[in-house]
C-alpha cells in the first residue's frame, strides 16, 4: 500500500475467554493419565530418571518408501507382483534347465534391464524424498541446553522435553506447547499453510504462568510436568495440562503449535516439545492416497491374461502333437523319421516315454512363446505417462499468471482416464465461482440498499418472464470496483447520506455491528496511513471494508479492546470508539454463527450476532421482529440474484446474566474434557437468543473468468456436470442460470425438505416416525420425477434436478439411491444443495460405481477432499480456500476453465496415445509370436526357435520399443486447435471407441496375418531355391535372419502407416530402429561363433551380397502392410470415426465451413442440452413455434 512499511497492531486473546489462573475440577481432568491421554512429558530435565524411562521417538522424519537395507527386497516385490513380470520372472529360472529352447543369458538379460529400469525410476523418485528429508531433518533451531544458555541444534536431534526458541518467519520444529512470545501478553501468529493451506494468521496464546518467561536467562532453573493426550491426527483438538510451581493449567488447541507452520509476525516464541518426529500430528496426518488404476489399464490387464490363455493353449496343442510325432517315429522296431535317429535319443525325444516328451516340449513351448507377453509393457508405459505429464504442467494455456499457478499433474497414472470422463462433479464456491467477495447490496430496517446490479441479474436480465430486466433498462447499473472487496453504491447512506434515513438509528447499530463482530486484524501502511485486513475468509474481510468505506472504520485491536471511527450525530465529526471486548463465540459449520460481547463506552453490555437465516430467525425476540417479513423477502430476492447472505443482530445483556454467563463459559472453556465443545455450545446458546433484527448483508461471489464458456464446451462433448454446493437452493439455482447450466424451457424437478409438508412431519414427537415420513415423501417426490423424465423422453425436453441436504440424505439410504440415480442420470443438469462434505462423497461414490463410468470431482476447498479422493479422477483448484484440495488431488489446476483443455485436448491426446501403444504393443508382440508358432508347425513342434537366442531377447528392448514410445508421447490426430472447435471428438474416448475390445482384436488379427504372410512367402521363396553362386540352399540362419528382418522392417513401417503426426523424433526412432538392426546383425555376427552361435557371418557373407535377400524383405513388407493399408483407406473413405472426419475437412481445408462442420457435429452420442450452444437452440426452436408455451415451462432462456 503506498509502498509503505506496514504495522500491525496486536491484541491478546480474542477468542471465549480471558486469561487467568484456570483450575481443574476433578471430573473435568478425569481424562488425563486415562486410555488416550496417557503421555506424560518432563519440561527442560533431561536428566530425570522418569524421562529416559519413556523413551519418546526422536525428532527424525522419514518419507522414503525404502531404506538402503530394503530397496532391494520390497522393490522386486513390488516388480514381480504384475503377472508378466513374475511370469518372465519363471522362464528366466527354466531357461537354465535342459528343456530351454534359448541359452539362459540372452533370456535373463532382457527382464534385467526392465526390471531395473523400473527400479531405477523407484529409486530416482525415492532419493528426491530422502533429499528433502536430509533438508529439513538438518534445518537448525536454539535448544535449551542448561543454565539459560541456549544453543542452535538440528532438528531431529531434538527430543520431547526440550525447549526451543523460535525466530520470526522460521518453521516449528515439533509439536511444540507455547510457553511465551515476545510480546507482553504471550501471543504469538502462525501460519498454517503446510497444514491446511490456509492463508489467514492463526493467533495462538501461552496460558500465564509461563508467559512472564520472556528471556534466555529465565529458563535456567525452569521444570515442569505435561500431561496429555497420546500422539493423534486432529490438527483441530488438543486435551492436556501443565503442571508448573504447584498450580496446574489446562492446555487447549490455543497453546498448541503444530510442526511444519510458520511463526509470523512474532519476533520469537519459547516452545515445549510435546511430540516429536512421527508423532507430531503433521506426520499422523500423512496417510497415502488411494489407489487409482485408469479404466484402460484394467482392461490392458485382461488382455495379457488372454495373450497367457493364447500361450497355453498354443504351447498345449504343439505338446499334443509333438508328442504323437514322437510316438511315431519308432513302431515296431522301424525307424518313421530314420535321421533323427529314435532309437538312440534323450529323453526329450523318445518315442518309448512319448508322454514325458510332451510334457518336457510343453515347457519348452511355454517359454519359446513368451514372446507374445510384450515384457517392456509396462516400463514403456510409465515411461510415457510421465513424460505426457511434463507436456500438461508445461502448457502455457493452462498457466494462470496472476497467482504464477501453472497446471500440476500430481500423479502420471491417469493421464489417459482423462479422456474418458463421463461425469463431472463439482463444487461451487471457489470453484465455478471466485471465492473473492464483494459486499454488494444490504437490507436495514426493512429497506434494501445497493444499487449495483450482479453478474446474475445481468444474466437473468433477459429471459422473457424476469424482472430484472426491466430494472437494469432504466440506467447502466454495472460498476467496476475500484476497492477490492467492495462494489456497494447507493446515495442513501454512502458519504454520511445515512443520517438522513428515517431509521438512521438501525443503521448506525448496524454498521457498528460489522466494524466490531468479527476477529479481523487491522494492518496500517505507515506511509500512506491506509488501512488493511487480514480476516479468516473473504467474507468477513468483506464486512470490515464495507463497515469502513460507509464512514465505520475499525483500526485497531488489542487484547481487550476493539477501536473504530465513526461519524458523530451531534457534531457531525468523525469520533473515535472504543468497545471493551470480553468474550467472542466463534463461528463453526454446525453453529452457523458467529458472536461477540462487548462494553461500549456508556457501559452497556452488547450482545452482537451475525448468522445464517435458518439460525438466526428462531432466535429472535418478540419485539426484535419488527423488519422480519421485509427482510425475508430481500434475502430471497438477494439469492434470487445468486448473492450470498447473512442476518445482523443485537441484544442488551444485563449485568446478572452476563456475570452467570462468563463465569460458566469459562469453566467450560478451561474444562479437560472430551464432551468440551458440546459444553460450550449449550451454554451459547443460552445467551444467543431475544435478539433484536437489524438487517441483513449480501455478497457475491462472482464466477470465474470462462466458466459459462468452459461448461458449453463440456456439455457439447457430451460430459455431464453436477454442482454440488453448501448454498441455498436459490443461489444455486441462479448461479446455475448463469452458467447456462439452467435455461428457459428446462424443466426443474425441485426435491426439498422446505415445504409445508414436510416442516410439519418434522414437528411430529415421534422422531422415528418423522424420519420415516420425511423418507417417504422424498421416495414420493423420486418417483414423481421419474414419471416426468419418461414424459420428457417421449417430447425430447431437458430436465434439471435440483435437491438439498435433507432430501439428499434420505436419497442415498440403499434402498432409495438407486432410484435416486436412476432420475439423476436421466436428467441434464444436477444441483445438489446445501450438501455436507461426506455427502459429496457418498453422490460421487454412488455415480462411479453404479454407473460404471469415468468421473471427475473438482474442488478447491477441505470440504471437498472426501470428494475427490472418491472420483475416479480428482481435481484440485489452488484458490483462495487454501491446500488441501491441492494436496489431496490427482491434478492441480488454477482455474475451472483451464479443464476444457485438460480434457478435451490432453485427455484427448492421451487416451488416444495410451490405446494405440497398447494395441500396437500387441500387434508386434503376436507378429513376431506366430512367427515362431508357424516356424514350429514346419519342424513338427521340435521347440527350435527360428531366430538367434540374442535377436528374440532384444527385439522388445531395441529394435521395436523407441517407436512406440514416440507414439505415446508426441501423437496428435488433430491439433489442439481442433479438438477445441470439435467436442464431439471427446467422445471417442467416452464410447472407447480406441481400446474397444473390437479394435483389440482387430490389431491381433493384423499382427497373425503379418506374421502368416512374413512366414509362408519367406518359407516358400527359400525352400528350395538357390541362395548364393555357389548354389547352396538356405539353412535355418538364413531363413530365420531374413524373417527377422521382414518382421522388423513391417512392424515399424505399420508404426509408420498408423502415425497421424509426424515430428523429426518419430522419424528417428523409427527408420533408426531399423537401420540398428542391420548395424547389430554386422556387429553381432563378427563375434566369436561359440557366442554368436548361427548369426556368425551370416549378414556380411550370406544376406548382404544375396540380391534375393533385399528382394525378399521388400516384397514381405508390401504384401504384409497392404491387407492393413486397404482396410484403413476403406474405412477412412466410408466409415470413418469422429477424428477421421476432422481429418478429411481439415485436409480439404473446410474446417471453417459451417455446413460440413454441422455434419461433423450431428454425429454426436448425446444432443447438448445445457450450455451456450443448447440455450441458443432452444431460443431458435422457441422463435420457431411462434410464441408457442410450453405447458410444463417453469424457467425462461438466458439471452
Amino acid at each position: 500500500m503506498g509502498g509503505g512499511r506496514k504495522r500491525r497492531h496486536h491484541f491478546g486473546k480474542i477468542h471465549s475467554f480471558a486469561r487467568g489462573k484456570a483450575t481443574l475440577r476433578d471430573e473435568e481432568h478425569s481424562l488425563i493419565g486415562g486410555p488416550g491421554f496417557s503421555r506424560r512429558v518432563y519440561i527442560n530435565d533431561p536428566e530425570r530418571f522418569e524421562s529416559n524411562l519413556l523413551n519418546y521417538g526422536d525428532n527424525y522424519v522419514k518419507t522414503t518408501k525404502y531404506t538402503l537395507a530394503t530397496f532391494i527386497p520390497k522393490s522386486l516385490f513390488e516388480q514381480f507382483r504384475r503377472v508378466a513380470n513374475f511370469y518372465f520372472l519363471v522362464v528366466a529360472i527354466l531357461s537354465f534347465l535342459p528343456v530351454s529352447p534359448y541359452s539362459a543369458v540372452s533370456n535373463v538379460v532382457p527382464l534385467v534391464i526392465v526390471v531395473a529400469a523400473s527400479m531405477g525410476k523407484e529409486l530416482l523418485e525415492d532419493w528426491k524424498r530422502k533429499t528433502q528429508d536430509i533438508e529439513i531433518n538438518n534445518r537448525t533451531v536454539k535448544v535449551h541446553r542448561g543454565g539459560g544458555v541456549f544453543d542452535q541444534s538440528k532438528w531431529r536431534d531434538l527430543r520431547v522435553g526440550d525447549i526451543v526458541k523460535v525466530g520470526k518467519d522460521q518453521f516449528f520444529p515439533a509439536d511444540l506447547i507455547l510457553l511465551s512470545s515476545s510480546y507482553d501478553d504471550a501471543i504469538c501468529y502462525v501460519e498454517t499453510m503446510n497444514l491446511d493451506g490456509e492463508t489467514n494468521l492463526k493467533l495462538k496464546q501461552a496460558m500465564e504462568g509461563t508467559s512472564k518467561f520472556q528471556e534466555d536467562s529465565s529458563f535456567g532453573n525452569f521444570k515442569a510436568i505435561i500431561k496429555c493426550e497420546d500422539p493423534n491426527a486432529n490438527l483441530y483438538a488438543f486435551v492436556g495440562s501443565l503442571d508448573h510451581e504447584d498450580q496446574q493449567q489446562p492446555l487447549a488447541p490455543q497453546q498448541l503449535l503444530l510442526r511444519d507452520s510458520k511463526l509470523r509476525n512474532t519476533d520469537f516464541i519459547f516452545g515445549a516439545v510435546i511430540f516429536s518426529g512421527h508423532d507430531t500430528k503433521v506426520m499422523q496426518n500423512s496417510t497415502e492416497p488411494p489407489s487409482k488404476r485408469s479404466k484402460i489399464e484394467k482392461r490392458m490387464d485382461k488382455v495379457i491374461y488372454c495373450l497367457f490363455f493364447l500361450l497355453f493353449l498354443i504351447s498345449f496343442i504343439g505338446s499334443i502333437f509333438f508328442g504323437i510325432s514322437t510316438k511315431d517315429d519308432l513302431e515296431n522296431g522301424k525307424m518313421k523319421r530314420w535321421y533323427l535317429r529314435p532309437d538312440d535319443s534323450t529323453i526329450y525325444y523318445d518315442p518309448k516315454n512319448a508322454a514325458v516328451a510332451a510334457l518336457l516340449h510343453f515347457l519348452t513351448a511355454v517359454m519359446l512363446y513368451g514372446y507374445f507377453i510384450p515384457i517392456s509393457l509396462y516400463v514403456s508405459i510409465e515411461i510415457v505417462k510421465v513424460l505426457q505429464s511434463i507436456f500438461i504442467n508445461g502448457d502455457i494455456h493452462m498457466y494462470y499468471a496472476e497467482t504464477d499457478q501453472p497446471a500440476h499433474a500430481r500423479t502420471s497414472n491417469l493421464n489417459e482416464e482423462l479422456g474418458q470422463v463421463e461425469t463431472i462433479l463439482s463444487d461451487k464456491t471457489g470453484t465455478l465461482t471466485c471465492n473473492s467477495m464483494e459486499f454488494i447490496k444490504c437490507s436495514i430496517a426493512g429497506v434494501s440498499y445497493g444499487r449495483v446490479a450482479t453478474e446474475v441479474e445481468r444474466a437473468l436480465s433477459g429471459r422473457t418472464d424476469s424482472s430484472f430486466g426491466q430494472k437494469l433498462k432504466g440506467g447502466n447499473n454495472v460498476a467496476v470496483p475500484t476497492i477490492k472487496g467492495f462494489n456497494f453504491q447507493d446515495e442513501r447512506i454512502m458519504n454520511g447520506n445515512w443520517v438522513k434515513e428515517p431509521n438512521s438509528n438501525v443503521i448506525q447499530n448496524f454498521l457498528r455491528l460489522l466494524a466490531v463482530c468479527h476477529t479481523a486484524v487491522p494492518e496500517v501502511d505507515e506511509k500512506t496511513g491506509k488501512i488493511s485486513y487480514e480476516a479468516e475468509s473473504p467474507d468477513e474481510a468483506a464486512f470490515v471494508i464495507a463497515a469502513r468505506e460507509l464512514g465505520f472504520e475499525f483500526y485497531e485491536r488489542t487484547h481487550s479492546t476493539t477501536s473504530f471511527r465513526e461519524l458523530d450525530l451531534k457534531s457531525a465529526k468523525k469520533a473515535q470508539r472504543s468497545y471493551k471486548l470480553l468474550n467472542i463465540l466463534e463461528f463453526s459449520s454446525a453453529r452457523k454463527r458467529m458472536s461477540v460481547i462487548v462494553r461500549d463506552e456508556e457501559g452497556k453490555l452488547l450482545l452482537l450476532s451475525k448468522g445464517a437465516d435458518s439460525v438466526m430467525f428462531e432466535r429472535l425476540a418478540k419485539n426484535g421482529r419488527e423488519f422480519e417479513e421485509k427482510t425475508k423477502q430481500h434475502i430471497s430476492e438477494y439469492a434470487d440474484s445468486g448473492l450470498r447472505t447473512l442476518i445482523l443482530a443485537y441484544r442488551e445483556l444485563d449485568e446478572e446474566e452476563y456475570s452467570q454467563f462468563n463465569k460458566e463459559f469459562t469453566e467450560a472453556k478451561n474444562s479437560v474434557s472430551a464432551d468440551q465443545e458440546r459444553i460450550v455450545e449449550e451454554i451459547s446458546q443460552n445467551i444467543e437468543k431475544d435478539l433484536i433484527l437489524l438487517g441483513a448483508t449480501a455478497v457475491e461471489d462472482k464466477l470465474q473468468n470462462g466458466v459459462p464458456e468452459c461448461i458449453d464446451k463440456l456439455a457439447q462433448a457430451g460430459i455431464k456436470l453436477w454442482v454440488l454446493t453448501g448454498d441455498k437452493m436459490e443461489t444455486a439455482i441462479n448461479i446455475g442460470f448463469a452458467c447456462s447450466l439452467l435455461r428457459q424451457g428446462m424443466k426443474q424437478i425441485i426435491i426439498s425438505s422446505d415445504t409445508p409438508e414436510i416442516k410439519s412431519l418434522e414437528n411430529m414427537e415421534d422422531k422415528s416416525a418423522s424420519e420415516a415420513a420425511l423418507k417417504a415423501s422424498v421416495l414420493r417426490q423420486i418417483k414423481d420425477g421419474k414419471a416426468l423424465l419418461s414424459t420428457s423422453d417421449e417430447n425430447s425436453d431437458a430436465l434439471a434436478l435440483i435437491i438439498d441436504g435433507k432430501s439428499l440424505t434420505y436419497a442415498l439410504e440403499d434402498d432409495v439411491k438407486d432410484l435416486f440415480l436412476e432420475l439423476a442420470v436421466g436428467c441434464a443438469s444436477v444441483i445438489c444443495c446445501r450438501s455436507s462434505p461426506k455427502q459429496k462423497a457418498l453422490v460421487t461414490r454412488l455415480v462411479k460405481i453404479k454407473t460404471g463410468k469415468t468421473t471427475l470431482a473438482i474442488g478447491d476447498g477441505a470440504n471437498d477432499v472426501g470428494m475427490l479422493q472418491e472420483a475416479d479422477i480428482g481435481i484440485g483448484i489452488s484458490g483462495v480456500e487454501g491446500m488441501q484440495a491441492v494436496m489431496s488431488s490427482d491434478i492441480a489446476i488454477a482455474q475451472f476453465r483451464f479443464l476444457e483443455r485438460l480434457l478435451l485436448v490432453h485427455g484427448h491426446w492421451c487416451y488416444r496415445r495410451i490405446s494405440s501403444m497398447i494395441c500396437y504393443f500387441f500387434y508386434k508382440n503376436i507378429a513376431f509370436g506366430f512367427t515362431l508358432f508357424f516356424y514350429e508347425m514346419y519342424a513338427s513342434f521340435s521347440g527350435q526357435p527360428a531366430y538367434n537366442d540374442w535377436c528374440m531377447s532384444l527385439y522388445n528392448v531395441f529394435f521395436t520399443s523407441l517407436p512406440v514410445i514416440a507414439l505415446g508421447v508426441f501423437d496428435q490426430d488433430v491439433s489442439s486447435k481442433l479438438c477445441l472447435k470439435f467436442p464431439l471428438l471427446y467422445q471417442e474416448g467416452m464410447k472407447n471407441v480406441l481400446f474397444s475390445w473390437k479394435r483389440i482384436f482387430g490389431w491381433a488379427f493384423n499382427g497373425v496375418v503379418s506374421a502368416a504372410i512374413i512366414f509362408f512367402f519367406c518359407i516358400r521363396t527359400m525352400e528350395h531355391q538357390a541362395f548364393r553362386k555357389g548354389g547352396e540352399v538356405v539353412g535355418l540362419e538364413v531363413l530365420g535372419t531374413t524373417m527377422y528382418t521382414c518382421v522388423v522392417w513391417v512392424v515399424n513401417c505399420q508404426m509408420a502407416l498408423s502415425i497421424s503426426y509426424f515430428t523429426y523424433i518419430q522419424h528417428i526412432f523409427i527408420w533408426g530402429s531399423i537401420l540398428f538392426w542391420y548395424i547389430f546383425l554386422m556387429i553381432y555376427g563378427i563375434i566369436d561363433p561359440s557366442f554368436s552361435t548361427t548369426a556368425y557371418e551370416v549378414f556380411i557373407e550370406a544376406l548382404a551380397p544375396a540380391p534375393s535377400f533385399w528382394f525378399i524383405t521388400l516384397f514381405v513388407v508390401i504384401a504384409s502392410l497392404l491387407p492393413y493399408f486397404a482396410y484403413a483407406s476403406v474405412q477412412f473413405r466410408f466409415f470413418p470415426v469422429y477424428h477421421q472426419m476432422i481429418q478429411w475437412i481439415r485436409n480439404d481445408g473446410q474446417t471453417n465451413d459451417p455446413e460440413f462442420c454441422n455434419v461433423v457435429r450431428q454425429r454426436s452420442i448425446r444432443h447438448t442440452t445445457v450450455g451456450f450452444t443448447a440455450r441458443l437452440e432452444a431460443s431458435r426452436r422457441f422463435e420457431a413455434s411462434k410464441g408457442f408455451e410450453a405447458p410444463f415451462e417453469v424457467t425462461s432462456d438466458i439471452r
